[in-house]
């Protein structure tokens, strides 16, 4: 019979890999033990890993006797890195910027810097960034009150303003990068085109009417 017990990252990896946003685990509150990290709150939960899709905006990699790389993530709440070292900085080699990555990991914690240790890193089509936003948003929903709706109102014009010279704006980089609920955002933008202040040139892209 094997008596022998589970390695720590054995039961690491056990550990269900929550899908968040990276602006989440920024702002989640830290639990530590013996100054050591031993999960981040997210929506009341516990996280330890992470499910997450992100874009790769920054690249390096240190040849030498002490290989070391990283890759910067960006999901539009937020930057983190992933860091690897030793003969594993092999694994982020096929990527570079401007990827869309699946990625999960372990979260870790060195000179107050949050990061990800890697576990799976996968290439995706960049529409996982919005099905990847419609997920968490689903799982925490959240209700405005008649100020911030005025608030989210005023940020989408000013996005569709400030597109204009470039022809408008896609809708699903409006909802990409506020941070509200999409079926809110969805709900303002019907609002802007029944007022006449917007109009859809086609589907899914916004201009500014006036």
């Amino acid at each position: 019979m094997n008596t022998q017990l589970p390695t720590t990252q054995e039961v690491l990896k056990r550990k269900v890999a929550y899908k968040v946003r990276i602006g989440q685990i920024n702002e989640a509150k830290q639990n530590l033990e013996n100054e050591r990290l031993r999960n981040i709150e997210v929506n009341g939960k516990e996280v330890v890993r992470v499910n997450l899709i992100a874009n790769v905006v920054d690249k390096f990699l240190q040849e030498g006797e002490k290989k070391f790389a990283s890759l910067t993530l960006d999901d539009a709440s937020g930057q983190i890195k992933i860091k690897l070292f030793g003969d594993d900085v092999a694994k982020i080699e096929p990527f570079n910027q401007g990827d869309t990555l699946l990625v999960i990991g372990l979260i870790r914690v060195w000179n107050n810097e949050l990061y990800i240790t890697p576990e799976i890193l996968k290439k995706k089509d960049p529409s996982f960034l919005l099905v990847r936003k419609l997920e968490v948003e689903a799982e925490a929903p959240k209700t405005l009150d008649r100020g911030q709706i005025a608030e989210l109102k005023d940020k989408i014009l000013t996005m569709v303003k400030a597109t204009e010279p470039e022809g408008g704006i896609d809708i699903d980089k409006i909802i990409m990068e506020l941070k509200e609920p999409p079926a809110t955002i969805n709900n303002e933008i019907k609002k802007l085109l029944e007022d006449g202040l917007c109009y859809e040139p086609r589907p899914g892209k916004l201009r500014y009417l006036g």
